[in-house]
Protein backbone atom coordinates (compact mmCIF):
# COMPACT_ATOMS: atom_id res chain seq x y z
CA UNK A 1 0.00 0.00 0.00
CA UNK A 2 1.14 3.67 -0.80
CA UNK A 3 -0.46 6.34 0.96
CA UNK A 4 -0.15 9.30 -1.22
CA UNK A 5 -0.32 12.99 -0.07
CA UNK A 6 -0.31 16.47 -1.23
CA UNK A 7 0.93 19.44 0.36
CA UNK A 8 -0.85 22.52 -0.95
CA UNK A 9 -0.49 26.43 0.57
CA UNK A 10 1.56 24.81 2.95
CA UNK A 11 -0.92 22.30 4.48
CA UNK A 12 -0.74 18.76 4.38
CA UNK A 13 -4.43 16.95 2.42
CA UNK A 14 -4.73 13.18 2.57
CA UNK A 15 -5.81 11.65 -0.70
CA UNK A 16 -7.57 8.64 -1.31
CA UNK A 17 -5.72 5.52 -0.52
CA UNK A 18 -3.86 4.45 -3.89
CA UNK A 19 -3.58 0.49 -4.47
CA UNK A 20 -0.41 0.23 -6.22
CA UNK A 21 2.81 -2.08 -5.43
CA UNK A 22 5.38 -0.66 -3.89
CA UNK A 23 8.44 -0.89 -6.50
CA UNK A 24 6.20 0.92 -9.53
CA UNK A 25 8.57 3.21 -11.00
CA UNK A 26 5.94 5.73 -12.17
CA UNK A 27 5.00 6.34 -8.36
CA UNK A 28 8.70 6.89 -7.35
CA UNK A 29 7.67 10.72 -9.11
CA UNK A 30 5.19 10.78 -6.59
CA UNK A 31 7.79 10.58 -3.77
CA UNK A 32 10.37 13.37 -5.72
CA UNK A 33 7.38 15.35 -5.62
CA UNK A 34 6.24 15.32 -1.79
CA UNK A 35 7.93 18.79 -1.03
CA UNK A 36 6.59 21.49 0.80
CA UNK A 37 4.87 24.55 -1.05
CA UNK A 38 5.03 28.21 -0.17
CA UNK A 39 2.43 29.84 2.67
CA UNK A 40 -0.82 30.66 1.26
CA UNK A 41 -1.13 34.01 -1.24
CA UNK A 42 3.04 33.75 -1.63
CA UNK A 43 4.57 33.52 -4.70
CA UNK A 44 8.26 33.66 -6.05
CA UNK A 45 9.09 36.57 -8.33
CA UNK A 46 12.03 38.12 -9.72
CA UNK A 47 14.10 41.03 -7.95
CA UNK A 48 14.07 44.29 -9.84
CA UNK A 49 17.33 44.14 -10.90
CA UNK A 50 17.27 41.11 -13.18
CA UNK A 51 13.85 42.51 -14.54
CA UNK A 52 15.50 45.58 -15.31
CA UNK A 53 18.05 44.18 -17.73
CA UNK A 54 15.12 42.63 -19.19
CA UNK A 55 12.84 43.39 -22.46
CA UNK A 56 9.32 42.40 -22.93
CA UNK A 57 7.08 42.12 -26.06
CA UNK A 58 3.31 42.73 -25.30
CA UNK A 59 0.54 43.36 -27.84
CA UNK A 60 -2.68 44.67 -27.73
CA UNK A 61 -1.46 48.04 -25.59
CA UNK A 62 -3.77 50.52 -27.09
CA UNK A 63 -6.37 49.63 -23.96
CA UNK A 64 -7.65 46.85 -21.48
CA UNK A 65 -5.18 44.52 -20.16
CA UNK A 66 -1.96 45.16 -22.36
CA UNK A 67 -2.12 48.65 -21.62
CA UNK A 68 -2.41 48.22 -18.06
CA UNK A 69 0.17 45.54 -18.27
CA UNK A 70 3.01 47.53 -20.11
CA UNK A 71 2.74 50.28 -17.38
CA UNK A 72 2.96 48.05 -14.89
CA UNK A 73 6.53 46.10 -16.51
CA UNK A 74 7.71 49.51 -17.01
CA UNK A 75 7.06 50.19 -13.14
CA UNK A 76 8.83 47.06 -12.35
CA UNK A 77 12.24 48.55 -14.24
CA UNK A 78 11.52 45.77 -18.18
CA UNK A 79 12.48 47.38 -21.26
CA UNK A 80 8.85 47.48 -22.69
CA UNK A 81 7.71 46.92 -26.47
CA UNK A 82 4.15 48.20 -26.29
CA UNK A 83 2.29 47.08 -29.36
CA UNK A 84 -0.14 49.36 -30.87
CA UNK A 85 -3.02 48.77 -33.49
CA UNK A 86 -3.81 52.15 -33.63
CA UNK A 87 -0.36 54.15 -33.11
CA UNK A 88 -0.35 54.93 -36.42
CA UNK A 89 -3.93 56.97 -35.89
CA UNK A 90 -2.41 58.46 -32.48
CA UNK A 91 -5.84 56.76 -30.68
CA UNK A 92 -5.56 54.67 -27.55
CA UNK A 93 -3.34 54.44 -24.69
CA UNK A 94 -0.61 54.67 -27.21
CA UNK A 95 -0.62 58.53 -26.02
CA UNK A 96 -0.10 58.14 -22.44
CA UNK A 97 2.29 55.30 -23.15
CA UNK A 98 4.45 58.18 -24.99
CA UNK A 99 4.35 60.79 -22.75
CA UNK A 100 5.79 58.58 -20.34
CA UNK A 101 8.61 59.59 -22.43
CA UNK A 102 10.99 57.26 -21.29
CA UNK A 103 13.37 54.86 -23.00
CA UNK A 104 12.22 51.72 -21.42
CA UNK A 105 9.00 52.55 -22.53
CA UNK A 106 8.69 51.68 -26.46
CA UNK A 107 5.15 51.83 -28.74
CA UNK A 108 5.39 50.02 -31.95
CA UNK A 109 2.50 50.21 -34.61
CA UNK A 110 1.31 46.19 -34.22
CA UNK A 111 -1.35 44.60 -36.04
CA UNK A 112 -1.00 41.19 -35.36
CA UNK A 113 -3.16 40.27 -38.93
CA UNK A 114 -0.39 42.24 -40.73
CA UNK A 115 2.59 40.45 -41.35
CA UNK A 116 4.46 43.20 -42.39
CA UNK A 117 3.98 45.23 -39.23
CA UNK A 118 5.15 41.72 -37.14
CA UNK A 119 8.72 41.52 -38.64
CA UNK A 120 9.26 45.36 -38.71
CA UNK A 121 8.40 44.83 -34.98
CA UNK A 122 10.46 42.30 -34.52
CA UNK A 123 13.50 44.94 -36.21
CA UNK A 124 12.54 47.01 -34.13
CA UNK A 125 13.28 44.79 -31.13
CA UNK A 126 16.62 43.66 -32.94
CA UNK A 127 18.16 46.76 -33.58
CA UNK A 128 17.90 47.67 -29.61
CA UNK A 129 20.18 45.12 -28.70
CA UNK A 130 18.45 44.06 -25.82
CA UNK A 131 17.45 40.96 -27.04
CA UNK A 132 13.42 40.07 -25.91
CA UNK A 133 13.16 37.84 -23.04
CA UNK A 134 9.35 37.92 -23.21
CA UNK A 135 6.46 37.80 -25.09
CA UNK A 136 2.78 38.53 -24.01
CA UNK A 137 0.60 37.55 -27.13
CA UNK A 138 -2.28 39.21 -25.52
CA UNK A 139 -4.25 40.86 -28.98
CA UNK A 140 -7.28 39.96 -29.36
CA UNK A 141 -11.01 40.70 -30.21
CA UNK A 142 -14.24 39.42 -29.24
CA UNK A 143 -17.93 38.98 -30.36
CA UNK A 144 -21.16 36.88 -30.24
CA UNK A 145 -23.53 35.18 -31.56
CA UNK A 146 -25.22 31.78 -32.43
CA UNK A 147 -23.82 29.66 -35.44
CA UNK A 148 -26.50 29.99 -37.54
CA UNK A 149 -26.43 33.88 -36.75
CA UNK A 150 -22.62 34.34 -37.65
CA UNK A 151 -20.81 34.59 -41.40
CA UNK A 152 -17.85 32.43 -42.08
CA UNK A 153 -16.60 36.30 -42.55
CA UNK A 154 -16.68 36.75 -38.89
CA UNK A 155 -15.23 33.56 -37.77
CA UNK A 156 -12.35 33.82 -39.82
CA UNK A 157 -11.74 37.78 -38.85
CA UNK A 158 -11.72 36.39 -34.86
CA UNK A 159 -9.77 33.86 -35.76
CA UNK A 160 -7.57 36.03 -37.20
CA UNK A 161 -6.09 38.16 -34.65
CA UNK A 162 -6.88 35.59 -31.54
CA UNK A 163 -5.45 32.57 -32.94
CA UNK A 164 -3.51 33.27 -36.39
CA UNK A 165 -1.83 36.63 -34.41
CA UNK A 166 -0.82 34.48 -31.34
CA UNK A 167 0.95 32.03 -33.46
CA UNK A 168 2.45 34.55 -36.15
CA UNK A 169 4.20 37.06 -33.40
CA UNK A 170 5.50 33.76 -31.65
CA UNK A 171 6.87 32.21 -34.42
CA UNK A 172 8.54 35.59 -35.43
CA UNK A 173 9.80 36.30 -31.54
CA UNK A 174 10.72 32.68 -31.13
CA UNK A 175 14.42 32.99 -31.97
CA UNK A 176 15.00 36.09 -29.77
CA UNK A 177 12.76 34.33 -26.87
CA UNK A 178 15.07 30.59 -27.68
CA UNK A 179 18.34 32.46 -26.67
CA UNK A 180 17.68 34.35 -24.06
CA UNK A 181 15.93 31.23 -22.27
CA UNK A 182 13.21 33.51 -21.74
CA UNK A 183 8.99 33.52 -21.80
CA UNK A 184 5.77 32.91 -23.82
CA UNK A 185 2.34 33.88 -22.27
CA UNK A 186 -0.63 33.70 -24.47
CA UNK A 187 -3.92 35.39 -22.83
CA UNK A 188 -6.19 33.07 -23.29
CA UNK A 189 -9.51 33.16 -21.86
CA UNK A 190 -11.41 30.82 -19.52
CA UNK A 191 -13.86 29.83 -22.64
CA UNK A 192 -10.56 28.33 -23.99
CA UNK A 193 -11.20 25.35 -21.42
CA UNK A 194 -15.09 25.36 -21.36
CA UNK A 195 -17.34 26.75 -24.39
CA UNK A 196 -20.55 29.02 -23.92
CA UNK A 197 -23.85 29.30 -25.98
CA UNK A 198 -23.73 32.30 -28.54
CA UNK A 199 -20.12 32.55 -28.38
CA UNK A 200 -18.33 29.81 -30.27
CA UNK A 201 -16.25 32.68 -32.84
CA UNK A 202 -14.44 33.48 -29.77
CA UNK A 203 -14.66 30.02 -28.30
CA UNK A 204 -12.85 28.21 -30.48
CA UNK A 205 -9.98 30.69 -30.79
CA UNK A 206 -9.50 30.70 -27.79
CA UNK A 207 -9.57 26.67 -27.71
CA UNK A 208 -6.83 27.19 -30.63
CA UNK A 209 -4.64 29.15 -28.36
CA UNK A 210 -4.57 26.35 -25.38
CA UNK A 211 -4.20 23.69 -27.64
CA UNK A 212 -0.70 26.21 -29.72
CA UNK A 213 0.94 26.49 -26.01
CA UNK A 214 0.52 23.07 -24.72
CA UNK A 215 2.52 22.21 -28.11
CA UNK A 216 4.76 25.46 -27.90
CA UNK A 217 5.55 24.03 -24.24
CA UNK A 218 6.53 20.79 -24.69
CA UNK A 219 8.35 21.74 -28.00
CA UNK A 220 10.29 24.76 -26.12
CA UNK A 221 11.31 22.87 -22.59
CA UNK A 222 14.50 21.57 -23.38
CA UNK A 223 15.45 24.33 -24.95
CA UNK A 224 15.10 26.40 -21.36
CA UNK A 225 12.02 28.60 -22.89
CA UNK A 226 9.00 28.43 -20.56
CA UNK A 227 5.20 29.21 -22.05
CA UNK A 228 2.28 29.92 -19.64
CA UNK A 229 -1.28 30.54 -20.60
CA UNK A 230 -3.52 33.09 -18.42
CA UNK A 231 -7.38 32.29 -18.46
CA UNK A 232 -8.73 35.41 -16.95
CA UNK A 233 -13.03 35.03 -16.18
CA UNK A 234 -15.77 37.42 -16.61
CA UNK A 235 -13.97 41.22 -17.05
CA UNK A 236 -16.29 42.66 -19.20
CA UNK A 237 -17.05 45.51 -16.45
CA UNK A 238 -13.62 46.45 -16.25
CA UNK A 239 -12.44 46.24 -19.96
CA UNK A 240 -15.58 47.97 -21.51
CA UNK A 241 -15.17 44.96 -23.55
CA UNK A 242 -19.32 45.45 -24.72
CA UNK A 243 -21.58 48.16 -24.53
CA UNK A 244 -25.31 48.60 -25.29
CA UNK A 245 -24.02 50.82 -28.30
CA UNK A 246 -21.65 48.12 -29.37
CA UNK A 247 -23.96 45.07 -29.12
CA UNK A 248 -26.42 46.53 -31.13
CA UNK A 249 -24.14 47.30 -34.38
CA UNK A 250 -23.22 43.73 -33.93
CA UNK A 251 -26.36 42.72 -34.08
CA UNK A 252 -27.86 45.36 -36.29
CA UNK A 253 -25.25 44.01 -38.93
CA UNK A 254 -26.17 40.39 -38.26
CA UNK A 255 -29.34 40.30 -38.91
CA UNK A 256 -28.62 42.25 -42.10
CA UNK A 257 -26.53 39.66 -43.68
CA UNK A 258 -29.30 36.90 -42.34
CA UNK A 259 -30.02 34.46 -45.15
CA UNK A 260 -34.10 34.46 -45.25
CA UNK A 261 -34.00 30.81 -44.34
CA UNK A 262 -32.43 31.51 -40.95
CA UNK A 263 -34.42 35.06 -40.25
CA UNK A 264 -37.91 32.76 -41.40
CA UNK A 265 -37.53 29.71 -39.25
CA UNK A 266 -35.79 31.54 -36.07
CA UNK A 267 -38.03 34.65 -36.37
CA UNK A 268 -36.70 38.06 -34.94
CA UNK A 269 -38.20 37.86 -31.61
CA UNK A 270 -36.12 34.59 -30.87
CA UNK A 271 -33.09 36.70 -32.63
CA UNK A 272 -33.85 40.25 -30.32
CA UNK A 273 -34.44 38.43 -26.88
CA UNK A 274 -30.63 36.52 -27.54
CA UNK A 275 -29.61 39.97 -28.25
CA UNK A 276 -31.05 41.21 -25.03
CA UNK A 277 -29.79 38.67 -23.08
CA UNK A 278 -26.17 40.11 -24.55
CA UNK A 279 -26.92 43.25 -22.90
CA UNK A 280 -27.36 42.29 -19.65
CA UNK A 281 -23.54 40.97 -19.56
CA UNK A 282 -22.21 44.85 -20.54
CA UNK A 283 -21.76 45.57 -16.99
CA UNK A 284 -21.01 41.89 -15.87
CA UNK A 285 -17.83 40.46 -14.14
CA UNK A 286 -15.14 41.78 -11.97
CA UNK A 287 -13.82 45.26 -12.30
CA UNK A 288 -10.38 44.78 -10.86
CA UNK A 289 -7.56 43.46 -13.21
CA UNK A 290 -4.76 43.71 -10.83
CA UNK A 291 -5.44 39.71 -10.88
CA UNK A 292 -4.58 39.60 -14.41
CA UNK A 293 -1.92 41.73 -14.44
CA UNK A 294 -0.20 39.68 -11.11
CA UNK A 295 -0.61 36.80 -12.95
CA UNK A 296 1.52 37.28 -16.20
CA UNK A 297 4.13 39.18 -14.04
CA UNK A 298 4.37 36.02 -12.29
CA UNK A 299 4.67 33.86 -15.28
CA UNK A 300 7.45 36.77 -16.49
CA UNK A 301 9.30 36.72 -13.60
CA UNK A 302 8.96 33.87 -11.37
CA UNK A 303 11.61 31.08 -11.51
CA UNK A 304 8.84 28.57 -11.30
CA UNK A 305 5.91 29.67 -13.36
CA UNK A 306 3.13 27.78 -13.34
CA UNK A 307 1.78 25.95 -16.50
CA UNK A 308 -1.94 27.48 -15.81
CA UNK A 309 -3.11 30.76 -14.09
CA UNK A 310 -6.57 31.34 -13.87
CA UNK A 311 -7.10 34.98 -12.94
CA UNK A 312 -11.45 34.62 -12.12
CA UNK A 313 -14.18 34.87 -9.23
CA UNK A 314 -14.91 31.47 -7.70
CA UNK A 315 -18.24 31.09 -9.48
CA UNK A 316 -16.19 30.71 -13.19
CA UNK A 317 -13.22 28.77 -11.25
CA UNK A 318 -15.73 25.65 -10.27
CA UNK A 319 -17.97 25.96 -13.76
CA UNK A 320 -14.26 25.85 -15.54
CA UNK A 321 -14.01 22.69 -13.16
CA UNK A 322 -17.15 21.06 -13.44
CA UNK A 323 -17.37 21.82 -16.94
CA UNK A 324 -13.42 20.21 -17.73
CA UNK A 325 -14.27 17.11 -15.17
CA UNK A 326 -17.72 16.16 -14.74
CA UNK A 327 -19.41 14.14 -17.82
CA UNK A 328 -20.95 16.16 -20.61
CA UNK A 329 -24.46 15.14 -19.46
CA UNK A 330 -24.06 16.01 -15.79
CA UNK A 331 -22.54 19.76 -16.25
CA UNK A 332 -25.03 20.62 -19.51
CA UNK A 333 -27.76 20.20 -17.07
CA UNK A 334 -25.92 22.42 -15.11
CA UNK A 335 -25.21 25.24 -16.59
CA UNK A 336 -26.58 24.76 -20.22
CA UNK A 337 -29.75 23.04 -20.00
Amino acid sequence: MLHVQTIMAGCQFPLRTLQVREGANHFRLLQKCYFPRSPPGYRLFASNSVEGSKAVLVTGCDSGFGFSLAKHLHSKGFTVFAGCMLKDKGDGGVKDLDNMNCSRMKTIQLNVVMEEEVDKCVEIIQDHKKGLWGLVNNAGISTFGEVEFTSMKTYKEVAEVNLWGTVRVTKACLPLIRRAKGRVVNVSSMLGRMANPARSPYCITKFGVEAFSDCLRYEMHSLGVKVSVVEPGNFIAATSLYSPEKIKAIADKMWEELPEVVKNDYGRKYFDEKIARMNTYCNSGSTDISQVINDITHALTSPTPYTRYHPMDYYWWLRMQIMTHMPGAISDQIYIH
